[in-house]
């Protein structure tokens, strides 16, 4: 697994909670914050980079399962393994 700490390691970020859906959530719950508070809320205590750890873990866990899930649809679709020896 890749080590998380590191910052320098990721090439691209290719999906993020934005402050937008911050906001929907906060609304979801009935609360009403600004994006300043939204920003802010993100920025206390590295919860933005505790975030997006996650989010890379989740998707990790998501990818390896679904690669897991591919291969034993190939080898289902390709038939039982027969292995042949030679009796002398």
């Amino acid at each position: 697994m890749i080590d998380l700490k590191k910052k320098c390691w990721r090439e691209k970020v290719t999906a993020e909670i934005t402050t937008a859906h911050i906001l929907q959530f906060a609304e979801e719950l009935g609360s009403n914050l600004s994006a300043a508070e939204v920003a802010e809320f993100l920025n206390q205590n590295g919860r933005a980079q505790n975030v997006w750890t996650h989010m890379m873990q989740a998707g990790e866990q998501f990818i390896k399962s679904s690669l897991e899930a591919k291969r034993i649809a190939i080898s289902a679709a390709s038939g039982p393994v027969v292995q042949v020896s030679m009796v002398q």
